[in-house]
């Protein structure tokens, strides 16, 4: 079965447009102009990703998505207006995975999708084919091969796809700095402006995740004008390989 996208914007002809590029790609798309169509759309059809226009008539993109996101993890690209870097912010926060600037070419689109989609049901980029690896510091354990993170207690905190992405990059290279360019291309598989505050938002919560740990201890450190560094020890436990650092 295709996947299912559905195309949330009131610009009939970008869903025109959007829709018949994305069939063309092998996509089932399903369209709405508003936050009702959007939200019968999603209790009447199984959608796997969500194309969301932050600017709606009636109810916004924004508060649709936390909305949604209140209930359901449901894959959300966000399509912000051009420059509008705060959208793009509380977009992230609101739970969004990732977002477009309009105008945006349709192939971009595609590729952001593709990428979102791999996150989200598959293993990311990098990853090595194979191996069942867990990643243990300080008590707590990175399941990589079912991409699940369990406190020292053992319970199961969970992530969204691109804080997994985002906490593996850090984790895979600990007592590395890494900007938040290298940050962005390792967890998201794309290169971004070095104005992006995406990783910002990510690291922020993921820390907050973090932060229960019973030691108080900070994982994540920034280091002013260089970047972020995972300041634990990792031990990578598998068949396969030893201890990591």
């Amino acid at each position: 079965m295709p996947q299912h996208l559905l195309i949330v914007d009131d610009d009939k002809e970008i869903c025109t447009l959007l829709s018949q590029f994305m069939t063309q790609h092998g996509y089932r798309v399903s369209v709405a102009h508003d936050g009702r169509g959007m939200l019968q759309n999603l209790e009447s059809a199984r959608i796997d990703l969500v194309v969301l226009d932050v600017m709606l008539p009636g109810e916004s993109g924004l508060n649709l998505c936390r909305r949604v996101r209140s209930n359901a993890s449901i894959p959300i690209i966000m399509l912000t207006a051009v420059g509008s870097e705060t959208d793009r912010i509380v977009g992230l926060e609101m739970g969004a995975d990732d977002y477009l600037a309009k105008p945006f070419n349709s192939r971009e689109l595609l590729a952001r999708i593709r990428a979102v989609l791999r996150r989200a049901g598959g293993a990311p980029a990098g990853a090595h084919n194979g191996s069942n690896r867990t990643l243990e510091f300080g008590g707590w354990r990175l399941d990589v091969t079912g991409r699940q993170l369990f406190s020292p207690a053992g319970a199961l905190v969970p992530l969204r796809a691109a804080e997994f992405d985002l906490l593996l990059a850090l984790a895979e290279r600990p007592q590395r700095v890494l900007n938040r360019d290298q940050l962005l291309d390792l967890a998201r598989g794309r290169a971004a402006s070095s104005f992006d505050r995406s990783v910002d938002v990510q690291i922020s919560r993921l820390r907050r995740k973090l932060s229960i740990d019973p030691d108080g201890t900070e994982f994540i450190k920034t280091v002013r004008g260089g970047g972020y560094v995972f300041a634990a020890s990792v031990a990578v436990v598998s068949a396969e390989l030893s201890h990591a650092s």
